[in-house]
């Protein structure tokens, strides 16, 4: 159950971080990092704010417009690119700390899963820590409409890869399209099933 019990063991001003497209073949990887005031806790939707894999794509839309309204916020994207040159950990450890980096005066950093980046804040891991923090899950909803809204964006222009449906994810029509009709600039080369397909075309 999310709540605010781990913000209440820190001290000061506490962020979630999070960070969505670890997995997927393309696209960035997205971080958000969040903070809830404590004079905001209180607002109606706090109680619906939950693990983003949990809710439909229509709340978690309810939810990014409501928590980039109320909240402070930052986004961080890494291209594709920069995934291949400095590998997808620290792609995403640097686009947690980019995103935290862009709030002021944060004292205390919630991070989801069991690694975090080098922060001028104390750092606490948290393993499902979307499913456990209220500010965590808010970065997580707002990295993940996010990053979804630019694949959408990017499936108008390479429409053979489903990424309107599969978020750039490994799926079965995402891997046909690929040996069907190629890379495209925002596949990951050095993912195996792409980096595979550009082997079997040399």
């Amino acid at each position: 159950m999310t709540d605010f019990s781990l913000e209440d063991q820190c001290d000061g001003i506490v962020c979630g971080l999070d960070e969505v497209g670890r997995g997927p073949l393309a696209g960035p990887v997205v971080a958000a990092c969040v903070v809830i005031p404590k004079d905001k806790r209180m607002l109606d939707f706090i109680s619906e704010i939950q693990d983003s894999k949990k809710l439909s794509a229509k709340k978690r839309e309810e939810l990014y417009d409501k928590i980039t309204t109320h909240f402070p916020y930052a986004i961080s994207e890494i291209t594709p690119e920069e995934i291949d040159d400095i590998n997808i950990l620290q792609a995403s450890l640097k686009a947690m700390k980019t995103a935290h980096d862009t709030l002021d005066n944060i004292e205390y950093a919630l991070v989801d899963g069991n690694k975090a980046p080098q922060l001028s804040s104390q750092t606490m891991t948290v393993v499902k820590g979307d499913s456990k923090s209220k500010t965590i899950a808010a970065a997580s909803i707002i990295a993940k409409v996010h990053r979804d809204r630019i694949m959408l964006a990017l499936s108008k222009q390479y429409p053979h890869y489903g990424w309107s449906n599969n978020s750039g994810y490994p799926t079965k029509q995402h891997r046909a399209a690929i040996q069907e009709h190629g890379i495209t600039p925002h596949h990951r080369k050095s993912f195996a099933p792409v980096r595979n397909f550009i082997e079997s075309q040399q």
